[in-house]
């Protein structure tokens, strides 16, 4: 009997073993992936789609996963890397587009198996990441395929040290002059539209969206300045 205990002991040591490295070897792929084909926020997305396969496996990848016995980080992390990936995928396999939003429902319609669950981009962003971890920094590690969003980071989201890359692309937005437009001439801040589309996100703790932001910012914005939002620009981020 206790012979029987120790091979099931074994056997299921094994098998999370083999998850937590199916995992791990995703972030790696990943980081390999966006390190090739990402450059200052832009996507080479020609050269994505000639090479096909490459996203493609990563897809079918986050489509397979077993996230049954990792961490709440380490979960965080694969969602905001699944997120990102699925994004050019189906960027790339419609390609050539002007923008995401040339694909009907691309956000709100289109499905993608998401470690075992149907799920559309729109819900992945709500329901597997802003509902459960509440944290408003990781609108800054999401990139949508268009300008204006925040930049692609050209590395994977790893568990390790997720806290200091959100921190870090948090900060690399809020502090991009294109991201937050000042005027002083005009005592003017135009902030992305990002920020009223979350509202909730960057005041649940009873702070401002400028508090929020001068959270982040090497020079805070002066409490006297008028808050006004750019138009937010949905052409494609392509290189």
């Amino acid at each position: 009997m206790m012979k029987k205990i120790n091979v099931l002991i074994i056997v299921a040591a094994f098998t999370i073993g083999n998850v937590e490295a199916e995992v791990v070897s995703f972030f790696n792929k990943t980081d390999v992936f966006v390190k090739k084909y990402v450059n200052n926020g832009n996507v080479n997305y020609k050269d994505v789609k000639r090479n096909f396969t490459e996203i493609e496996s990563l897809y079918a990848t986050i489509g397979a996963m077993n996230l049954d016995d990792s961490d709440e980080v380490s979960k965080k992390a694969f969602y905001l890397n699944a997120y990102n990936l699925i994004v050019i995928y189906q960027i790339s396999k419609y390609y050539p587009l002007k923008s995401p939003m040339d694909q009907s429902g691309f956000f709100d319609r289109v499905k993608h198996k998401v470690a075992g669950e149907s799920l559309t981009l729109n819900e992945i962003e709500i329901k597997k990441i802003i509902l459960i971890y509440k944290d408003p920094r990781i609108h800054f590690a999401l990139a949508c395929g268009a300008v204006s969003c925040p930049e692609l980071a050209s590395f994977a989201y790893q568990p390790k040290i997720l806290n200091e890359q959100l921190d870090a692309r948090t900060k690399k937005a809020i502090n991009d002059p294109k991201f937050i437009q000042l005027s002083s001439k005009d005592n003017l801040v135009k902030i992305s539209e990002i920020f009223k589309w979350y509202k909730r996100d960057f005041t649940g703790n009873g702070d401002t969206v400028l508090g929020f932001i001068n959270q982040f910012r090497n020079s805070p914005i002066p409490s006297g300045y008028t808050q006004d939002y750019y138009q937010y620009n949905w052409n494609l981020n392509e290189m």
